[in-house]
This record gives structure tokens, sequence and C-alpha cells, in this order.
């Protein structure tokens, strides 16, 4: 059964670089991740620090596939043109608990979607 976590990353951008970025490198390595009918519903918030931008994903994935995920987004930003500083666990904080809910009813609507596929 799927379950919400929390991912937190600081990384320094390089001089001019879009601050999107980062998400969108996130994106493409949960997509790659990716399964038939296993889709990784997932969110990226960004918040600028300093000469830092501070990068908190919200995922949803099976307990046994957590790790798998984790080391996937931070392989991604380690590939980016910026400098991973940070990163690991997070807690899902009171206030993240509606958007966690929504990306597990998104997770089972995708996999109940795709069993109709098959």
């Amino acid at each position: 059964m799927r379950q919400a976590y929390a991912h937190h990353a600081t990384i320094v951008p390089a001089r001019g670089a879009d601050p999107g970025a980062p998400s969108v490198a996130i994106t493409g390595a949960l997509r790659d991740a990716a399964r038939p009918g296993s889709p990784f519903p997932h969110h990226t918030a960004t918040a600028p620090d300093g000469d830092r931008l501070r990068l908190r994903v919200l995922f949803a994935t099976e307990p046994d596939r957590v790790d798998e995920i984790r080391a996937r987004i931070d392989a991604a930003l380690a590939a980016g043109p910026w400098q991973l500083t940070g990163s690991g666990c997070a807690r899902l904080d009171p206030d993240e608990r509606p958007h966690a809910r929504r990306l597990l009813r998104a997770a089972r609507t995708a996999a109940q979607d795709a069993g109709q596929r098959s």
C-alpha cells in the first residue's frame, strides 16, 4: 500500500539558471521510475534562501520503493547545472497532509485506470 513521504534538498544554482529546472529534473527522474499502472505522483516546492534554493518533494509510493525514489531524486539533482549541497528524508508537515492525501488519491486512481486498460 502506498504512503506519502517527504524529501528535502538544497542546491546552489548556477548563475542565470532556470529556477524551475530542478523540479523538471525530478519529474523526469520519477517518470522514468514509473512502471505501467504504477506512477509516482509527486509535488516539488522550491524556496529561495540567499544564494541557495531549497526544495521539498512530496511523493507517494510503496514503502519498499522509498529508497529507490529518494535515490532517483538525488541523482537527478546531482546531475544538474547546480551544486547539490544537501538532501535527505523529511517528515510531512501537518499543513502538507492534505496535499499528501491528494497524491495518494491520484496514485490509486492511476493504478485503477491502468488495471482497466489491461
